[in-house]
This record gives structure tokens, sequence and C-alpha cells, in this order.
């Protein structure tokens, strides 16, 4: 039986098939198989230096609440940070210092949480326009969270996991009810799905938990990258991406992509495909790596100065 993750791989790959300003190079593909292939990477762990680590209730509590305000790619360039810290880092690393000394909020608080409490943990200021602009949609994400959890779960984050009965998929679909997880863009008259957020909610369970408790999902395996604006970078850093000339020039601009806009969508969807397309390439080589793990993998190496040096395509949405 199909799921919601088959609904990704499907859309991803008829975009592929189609696009005309993202292309894989199968040739550089196979390239990173072999390097990833001779030096396996380590999986990936819940780091306490920017993660909440406390009681289960609150650490199942963060990973759903820091998970709701995950986006913002496109504003971080304008944000305050963290010093060596980039915007998501410095976002997370606010709420972290939030959930350690006052604990989790609860379903009844983030429904009615505004920008002028939320500002100051994660170290903005609504004195400047394009900070008061993201930090108003992390408090709106928050009270959809919080209005979802009270109406659907009697404001119990258990709850919601319980629901899922160890089905990341369920979960994935369960979120997706929010308004801001319910990330499907339309191209060419399509629906072409990627649930980025909510897929990393059910991976980001599973290395806070070692996959026991709220982190024991029998299908995390079957997800795919959570399709953002830095693993694409980091493919394209690689010859894995190649983007039209003209696309090329914008994102070396800093120009806004707009979001669900064709290029910014063929980015997304060839990223998904390529991974998939890694993935199976590791696999021949006798090197399992599911496609959430290569999703680490080249996120952390994002991080590298090298690669941040180049400017990454930019888009303003709730899903990235």
């Amino acid at each position: 039986m199909s799921d919601v993750f088959d609904a990704v791989r499907a859309g991803a790959a008829r975009v592929a098939a189609g696009a005309r300003q993202v292309q894989i190079d199968a040739a550089r593909l196979e390239a990173l198989a072999d390097a990833l292939a001779a030096a396996p990477p380590p999986a990936p762990t819940w780091d306490p230096r920017y993660h909440h680590a406390g009681p289960a209730h609150s650490t199942l509590a963060f990973v759903v609440t820091w998970n709701a305000v995950n986006f913002g790619s496109g504003w971080f360039p304008k944000l305050r940070k963290r010093d060596r810290l980039s915007g998501a880092l410095t976002v997370l690393t606010g709420l972290k210092d939030r959930f350690d000394s006052g604990g989790p909020w609860s379903a009844a608080e983030l429904a009615e949480i505004e920008a002028e409490e939320l500002a100051p943990i994660v170290g903005q200021t609504l004195a400047e326009p394009e900070a008061a602009e993201i930090v108003g949609l992390w408090a709106a994400a928050l009270r959809q969270l919080g209005a979802f959890l009270l109406a659907d779960f009697a404001g119990s984050f258990e709850a919601l996991v319980a629901a899922a009965d160890g089905s990341a998929a369920s979960l994935v679909t369960r979120l997706a009810e929010m308004p801001y997880y319910r990330d499907v863009a339309s191209w060419r008259g399509r629906e072409v799905p990627f649930y980025k957020r909510a897929q990393i909610t059910a991976s980001d369970l599973a290395l806070a938990f070692d996959g026991k408790g709220p982190g024991a999902f029998r299908d995390l395996d079957r997800m795919t990258i959570f399709a953002d604006n830095l693993v694409p970078h980091v493919l394209r850093h690689h010859g894995v991406l190649v983007y039209t000339p003209e696309l090329a020039a914008r994102i070396a601009r800093e120009e806004l992509l707009p979001p669900g806009g064709e290029d910014e969508v063929e980015i997304r969807a060839c990223g998904v495909h390529a991974v998939e397309g890694l993935s199976a390439a590791l696999a021949h080589r006798g090197v399992p790596a599911p496609p959430r793990l290569l999703d680490y993998v080249l996120w952390t190496r994002g991080q590298s100065p090298e690669i941040k040096a180049t400017p990454r395509h930019r888009t303003r949405s709730v899903y990235y």
C-alpha cells in the first residue's frame, strides 16, 4: 500500500523528469556515491549543544515545538545570529535555553503566544521589519500547533505521537493537517508534496529517544530527505545538481525566488530525487544509507565555510 512517502517520491521523480531549470548529473552523482562509500559518514545524533534533553515529556514537547518553527531560511540573512551560529541554530538554541530554564509551553500557552513574547527567546527585535515578519510567522505557527493539540489531542504532545501508532507516515499525515505543515507545491498543474518539517519531526523524535518510546517508528527509513535550500546547494556544490545559467545568476545575485515558483519547486524536487538515486547507488556499493541519513550528511557538509561562501537559493516560505 502506498503512503505519503511514496507520494513525495513520485512527485519529485515527475518534476525531475521534466525540469527545465535544474538537471541531475548522473556521473557526478556516482562520483559522490564513490566518495561517501569510501568513508561512510557517522549516524546523526541528538546534539545537546543545540537540543533540549530533559525529562521525556519535555524533550518530546521540544521536538514538536521546535519543528513547528523550523523554517525561515529566506529571512535568515537579515536576522541577528548568535556568535558563529547559523540562523537555524540561533533559533534552535534560543528555544533550547527556554526549555532548559522554564520547561515546555503548554498547548494552551502556545495557542495564545504572540511575537512580543517569542522575539527575545529567538534573539530578535521586532523593531527590524524583516525580523518582525518572520517572528510573527513563527508565533502564528506555534498558535496553530497549540490549537491543533487542544482540538484533537486534549492538549497533549504525547497523545499526538501515540496516535501515529509507530508510523512516521501517519505522524506526517496528521501534522500536515496544520496549514504551515501543508507543504504541497503545484508544478504544471500537478501536486508535488514535500512535507519537510512533518518528516523531520518524526526523524528528530527517533534521534531524541534513540528509536525507543515516542521515537519508535517502524518506517523511518522510508522517509525522503527534508527538502530545503541547503541540501540542494550542497548537491550543486558537488556537481550533482546543475542549474541553468539564468537560474544560477539569480541565485548569485541573492534574488529571492518566489515560493512555489517553477524554479523553486524544481530545486527542491530534484534534490529529493537526486538523493533517492544516491541512496540506491550506495546500497549497490554495499553501504546502506537511507535518504534521511544522507540528508543529515549533506546538511552537515553544508555548514562548512567553503560551501557557505557561495549563495544558495533563498525563498521566504513557511515550509523551510
